[in-house]
């Protein structure tokens, strides 16, 4: 192949800088879906509140959120925050940026999740008297899981490739540690493609993670669904 040097691609496969960039990713990927997670637990139940001013906030964050470009958000928030006195290092700025964009899509899972629960099991929890934190904690989350672990897995998915994005502000992840040592290096080709090949490994290795996952969700579905037929039998 012409402009292909194997020398390059196998000196820089195992390349530590690489390395350090990949585990950038997964700590950058992880930490945002861990904000998203609780900004978008608080806006799905935001968005089922009796209270229209509050559904009125969470409708103008999802749709700020999800209307506009995830890399114009970085880039406001790195570089035109400060300019109201706010200023953030790259880090902050990844997590922030990462976390706020994916908690507003979040919401609408975490949403869906929750309304698949049966109506009889909220009413339950209320005769029991259960406060309502408690009542979601261990009635309505656990049974929503089997709705929400499927799309929350493909969000990890999409999350351990959209933190490429904060190569925009220079978070040193493995997109931009690939284009720094391309810079250095001049092997344009061979460097992308080892990227490209440490972004699926990645996804791969969460991808069994994630069947493990929605297989033990689906087999504690089942149960359920076993012990509550055969309850209502006797």
């Amino acid at each position: 192949m012409k402009g292909w040097r194997w020398e390059y691609f196998f000196r820089y496969l195992p390349n530590t800088y690489l390395l350090g960039g990949a585990f950038t990713t997964i700590w950058l990927a992880v930490a945002s879906m861990t904000i998203g997670l609780v900004l978008g637990l608080i806006a799905a139940l935001m968005l089922m509140s009796k209270n229209r001013v509050v559904r009125g906030i969470a409708r103008f964050y999802t749709w700020v959120w999800r209307g506009t470009p995830l890399l114009v958000q970085l880039v406001i928030i790195f570089t035109g925050l400060p300019q109201v006195g706010l200023k953030l290092n790259v880090i902050q700025t990844a997590l922030a940026g990462l976390g706020i964009n994916e908690g507003a899509y979040l919401a609408e899972i975490l949403r869906a999740g929750i309304l698949s629960v049966g109506k009889g099991q909220f009413d339950a929890a209320r005769a029991l008297a259960m406060p309502y934190p408690s009542m979601m904690r261990l009635i309505i989350l656990p049974q929503a899981m089997r709705v929400i672990v499927p799309a929350l897995g493909n969000r990890v998915n999409g999350m351990l490739k959209t933190t490429s994005a904060a190569s925009v502000i220079s978070m040193a992840e493995l997109l931009r540690r690939a284009t720094l040592l391309i810079q250095e290096r001049f092997a344009v080709l061979e460097i992308y493609v080892i990227a490209t090949m440490y972004y699926l490994v990645i996804v791969s290795v969460w991808n069994k993670i994630q069947d493990r996952i929605e297989a033990y969700y689906g087999r504690a579905y089942v149960e359920t669904v076993r012990v509550r037929g055969a309850t209502e039998a006797r």
